[in-house]
């Protein structure tokens, strides 16, 4: 019996099975191209205020595992799939999708043709969407989702609430990550390379910040439209050529506008684990995962003091920056996944270590 509907804003209407929350939702649908890890998309805070149509069509068959979560809450909005599995075969797996999307009030809908959905969004844009009942009057859905403004406080909502730490064995740096809606695995690579870090809310002071003594300063992913978020651009203003900075996705683009560079909404936006990007200055191809609505004007960077080092093989967009005389580095991708020896986390803490022996430098000298 197909229960839930799926209502696009241009009027497009889907029939199909509802599994988790059943509340009605409504917010912005877009794609992920990736066929394996769901369970990191559905925990990835970035999809705050989003539903996603996930294009590979088989999704629930391995389960949840306490270990593999992105985040410790879920900020998803709904999840719509071309076949549910509700019978988990991986003994790794402690709970099933469906059974933690109804605990936390994300709709479901499956038993809907994915590949047109996708095609409609490649088309003609991301847009508004609602999950609700099938009962329920289309002329009355498209109404609601005409009168629904989509949220522009997601960072507010998914970042942390108060100073927490992430140690590690041995540390090397300390290192203040300004939380946007971090994904953990970017915490345990900043772990894994000798980093203790302080993670902080979005709207942390630069005089608070500096009551840690940073080695460094790294501003996380996160949702939504960098212009938003004036307190972290300001933050990276005052703070920038004082101590090495890093950013990535949502943090990436707030380091490009602190710096004078633009930033504008994509009509798709890139979210899957395939997309390649090449290192201008390798000269390798990175196969990358991403998830962002937002991308860097490229002409905007003129006279910005960031230099290109990371580009889109499929549309040219902008996918790492740095300004090596302040020790700003940047990556619009998201570098827990990239296995590269000269990775974001290593020249980061490069830069770190260079930034400390200047400065135990100076301290001799007085």
């Amino acid at each position: 019996m197909k229960d839930k509907m799926l209502v696009l804003e241009n009027g497009r209407v889907f029939y199909g099975q509802g599994f988790g929350g059943q509340a009605t939702r409504i917010a912005e649908i877009v794609f992920n191209t990736s066929m394996v890890g769901y369970q990191e998309i559905f925990s990835d805070p970035s999809y705050c205020g989003q539903m996603v149509v996930m294009s590979y069509p088989l999704i629930g068959n391995y389960g949840l595992t306490d270990e593999d979560y992105e985040s410790k809450n879920i900020y998803m909005s709904g999840f719509i799939v071309r076949e549910y599995n509700d019978i988990p075969s991986n003994f790794r797996f402690t709970k099933t999708l469906g059974e933690v999307m109804t605990e936390n009030r994300v709709a479901g809908i499956s038993g809907v043709d994915t590949r047109e959905i996708v095609r409609i969004i490649r088309n003609f844009g991301t847009m508004k969407a609602m999950i609700t009942d099938s009962s329920r009057s289309v002329k009355d859905c498209l109404v609601a989702l005409r009168e629904t403004s989509l949220s522009k406080t997601q960072v507010d909502t998914v970042s942390s609430r108060k100073i927490w730490y992430s140690r590690t064995r041995n540390p090397h740096y300390t290192v203040v990550a300004v939380d946007c809606g971090m994904k953990l695995n970017i915490l345990r690579k900043l772990n894994q390379f000798g980093c203790n870090v302080v993670v902080v809310p979005y709207n942390t002071s630069k005089t608070e910040i500096e009551k840690f003594k940073p080695d460094g300063l790294f501003l996380s992913n996160g949702p939504g439209n960098p212009e938003d978020l004036p307190e972290v651009i300001n933050l990276v203003k005052e703070m920038k050529g004082t101590l090495p900075i890093a950013g990535v996705g949502l943090g990436h683009q707030i380091i490009a506008l602190a710096c004078g560079a633009k930033t504008k909404k994509m009509s798709v936006g890139h979210r899957g684990a395939n997309h390649p990007v090449k290192n201008l200055q390798t000269g390798k191809i990175e196969i990358t995962n991403q998830n962002h609505s937002y991308t860097i004007d490229t002409d905007s960077l003129k006279g910005t003091g960031l230099a290109l080092t990371h580009t889109n093989l499929i549309d040219g967009a902008v996918e790492g920056l740095a300004d090596e005389s302040n020790m700003v580095l940047s990556l619009q991708y998201q570098p827990d996944s990239v296995a590269e020896d000269e990775n974001i986390f290593s020249l980061f803490t490069a830069h770190m270590t260079k930034a400390g022996g200047t400065r135990d430098a100076q301290k001799n000298r007085y």
